[in-house]
């Protein structure tokens, strides 16, 4: 009996949630992309409200499963377990995923560093405490300062698989509560060092990054990132209840991936995803 009034909850939910609302919550990387398409849709049709908060790719997350949120925004894929625990409240199914866009994840210093390029291993050990001084990898004799984003951060988890290869973080590491903080920081501190969505980057300078020692130092540029040379590229999602994904979710969902949503991509500072990337 509890099961069949759990189905029904869910059948109940997914048929009269939000009719002519939409709810948009996770990624801080994406807050600023998600606010603006928010603000043309609603521009352009007047009976659709869309409210849109961050919080990181984890609260996203969590607010799926507990149907509190429409869409979940991500800077990250979600995790097995993120998708078992949707699955429950799903139905069996699993959220559907979109690729809404694709982003130069960037290391941040202050202008006045005369650095301007790092490996992957350099910024790895930079971030995991191995390299402590800038005189280290070229910069000037200090003490390095490093800003991060807590751990409910899909930028964070992305940051800490592909170039702490899953090492923790020094612990002198000084946890911020978003991108635009750690930016901000890092142009106040001389010494500071950030990473994040280029679209974020702000005042600060943005270092080129080489693969490795005899591989060529690259910008986080759209050209870059389109086809991969630069190294610490990734895509930003948008998940959602597949009950749900019908109507004017739907509709939200193909116009964020149309040459329309996508102009605004690249207006914030990211990039647009390919046409060919645009279907599932």
């Amino acid at each position: 009996m509890k099961k069949l009034l759990s189905i029904l909850s869910v059948a109940a939910l997914a048929a009269n949630l939000h009719a002519g609302n939409i709810t948009v919550k996770g990624s801080d990387t994406l807050v600023i992309l998600a606010q603006k398409w928010a603000e043309v849709y609603m521009g352009e049709h007047k009976d659709v409200k869309i409210q849109v908060s961050g919080g990181g790719s984890g609260i996203g997350f969590a607010a799926l499963q507990s149907q509190t949120t429409d869409l979940c925004d991500a800077s990250r894929p979600a995790k097995a377990a993120e998708i078992a625990k949707c699955q429950v409240v799903f139905g069996g199914k699993r959220p559907t995923e979109y690729k809404v866009a694709l982003d130069g994840l960037s290391v941040y210093v202050n202008p006045e560093n005369s650095l301007k390029e790092l490996t992957v291993e350099q910024v790895g050990d930079i971030f995991t405490g191995k390299i402590k001084n800038w005189k280290e990898v070229g910069g000037p004799d200090a003490p390095i300062t490093v800003y991060s984003r807590e751990n409910s951060s899909g930028t964070y988890e992305f940051f800490k698989e592909h170039i702490l290869k899953g090492k923790d973080f020094v612990a002198s590491a000084q946890t911020m509560p978003g991108t635009a903080a750690i930016v901000q920081a890092v142009v106040k501190d001389k010494n500071g060092i950030g990473y994040g969505g280029a679209a974020y980057g702000g005042n600060s300078k943005l270092l080129n990054i080489k693969r490795d020692d005899g591989s060529p130092a690259i910008a986080p540029t759209e050209e870059n990132v389109i086809n991969g040379t630069y190294p610490i590229w990734r895509h930003l999602y948008v998940y959602v209840n597949p009950n749900l994904d019908k109507g004017e979710i739907a509709a939200y969902l193909n116009w964020i991936r149309s040459d329309e949503g996508q102009k605004y991509v690249k207006d914030i500072g990211y990039y647009p995803l390919p046409k060919n990337l645009r279907s599932n």
